[in-house]
């Protein structure tokens, strides 16, 4: 059987690249850059204003003058004027230094009367103060962004900085998730006794909609062979990715994998060293579809969710990896099988600016309900059974 760092390097080495595609950056935020976005010019692109006051020359304060006459004011947006020597330009934040001067005193600290500017008594000037000089932030033909980045309203900043329209992104997976089961009814149905509300569809559409899975659509199917290998054939001829749930153990309606096999669907591995989620099953289809079947249960399956679908979409969009996240338990934890345990958790902090990991108690994988008061869940290795609170862990949030 598999151990988890095995199970996760066959999911990524299996996916394929999706091709890039062009983007108005109007609809690029939380997609995959694909290109290079460098500089359209220095930033700023001029010695800009970064007070409102008056513009002077230095020199003229080393001489001891501290009263100028005011020779004209320059707005924001304005082409830069020229001082004359002795004399102050009346500016505004944003603008363009004014030629020949070299410094920046604050509106707080003159006052001006009949059009001269007087600087508050005692007040010291430093030369090239308030002034952001041109080129500081970067200058033009730099790179600002490189590929991989998942695009933050922060980066629109800077894409249309660089004059940019349009960018190239990594082309949104088509992702089809099924639930199967005869026992499963959507809500606003009529249910009997014997029956379940179906949650492990809607709950993992939303997981992949957080984070940026969007050509996302959930099935029903039940549990009968020719309606599994029909619809599951439908599926795979639209989607790039399938997820199933349900279907996947030793039970006598468990069809999935021999129904997977028919359509052409190579397995690449059939459970993980792991509670929850042991019976997960991972696989190729005929056209390079990416194809997860994870368990019924619903801890289970939004366990293998987060920790092997979503990390195989960020390397099919070209995604730059994301450095682990770590946290330090917050009470004692023991878990004796020889499995890796991936133990729900809610976080808090402590005075010392510590992530501390809360572990949160699921009544069986099938516990769902507990989950709402988590923020994900840590990873406990397979190697030892006994986890003393302050044990430091990888975090994984949902």
């Amino acid at each position: 059987m598999l151990t988890t760092a095995e199970a996760l390097e066959q999911v990524l080495a299996a996916m394929p690249k999706l091709a890039a595609e062009a983007a108005a950056v109007s609809a690029a935020t939380g997609r995959i850059l694909r290109q290079t976005v460098v500089a359209e010019r220095d930033q700023p692109p001029f010695d800009r204003v970064m007070m409102d006051g008056i513009a002077l020359a230095y020199a003229d304060l080393v001489a001891g003058t501290t009263s100028f006459p005011v020779q004209c004011t320059q707005m924001a947006g304005e082409p830069a004027k020229h001082l004359e020597a002795g004399k102050a330009i009346e500016i505004m934040t944003g603008a363009s230094l004014p030629v020949g001067a070299d410094c920046i005193v604050p509106v707080e600290r003159i006052t001006i009367d009949d059009g001269v500017a007087t600087l508050e008594d005692g007040y010291e000037v430093e030369e090239r103060q308030f002034i952001h000089p041109r080129a500081s932030d970067h200058a033009q033909g730099s790179e600002l962004l490189v590929p991989g980045k998942r695009i933050s309203p922060l980066d629109i900043a800077v894409i249309t900085s660089a004059g940019l329209t349009e960018v190239a992104v990594s082309r949104a997976p088509v992702i089809r998730i099924i639930s199967t089961g005869d026992e499963l009814v959507p809500a606003g149905e009529r249910i009997e006794p014997h029956q379940v509300r179906m949650s492990n569809g809607p709950a993992m559409q939303a997981l992949l909609e957080k984070h940026g899975y969007t050509d996302c659509e959930h099935d029903h199917l039940v549990d009968e062979r020719d309606v599994l290998k029909e619809w599951i054939a439908v599926h795979l001829d639209a989607a790039d990715v399938i997820i199933l749930s349900g279907g996947v153990s030793m039970g006598k309606a468990d069809y999935v994998p021999e129904v997977l096999a028919e359509l052409g669907v190579e397995v690449i591995f059939h459970r993980i060293s792991q509670r929850p989620g042991k019976p997960m099953w991972f696989g190729k289809g005929p056209d390079g579809q990416s194809v997860f079947a994870l368990p019924g249960n619903p801890v289970s399956a939004l366990v293998c969710c987060r920790q092997y679908v979503i990390p195989a979409l960020a390397k099919a969009l070209l995604a730059a990896t994301q450095a682990p996240e770590f946290a330090s338990l917050a009470s004692d934890v023991t878990f004796k099988p020889d499995l890796t345990c991936f133990q729900p958790v809610r976080l808090i902090s402590n005075a010392a600016g510590q992530v501390l990991a809360m572990p949160v108690k699921t009544n069986t994988s099938g516990d769902f309900t507990a989950l709402s008061a988590t923020d994900g869940y840590v990873e406990l290795p397979r190697d030892q059974a006994e986890f003393p609170a302050g044990t430091p862990v990888f975090l994984h949030r949902w």
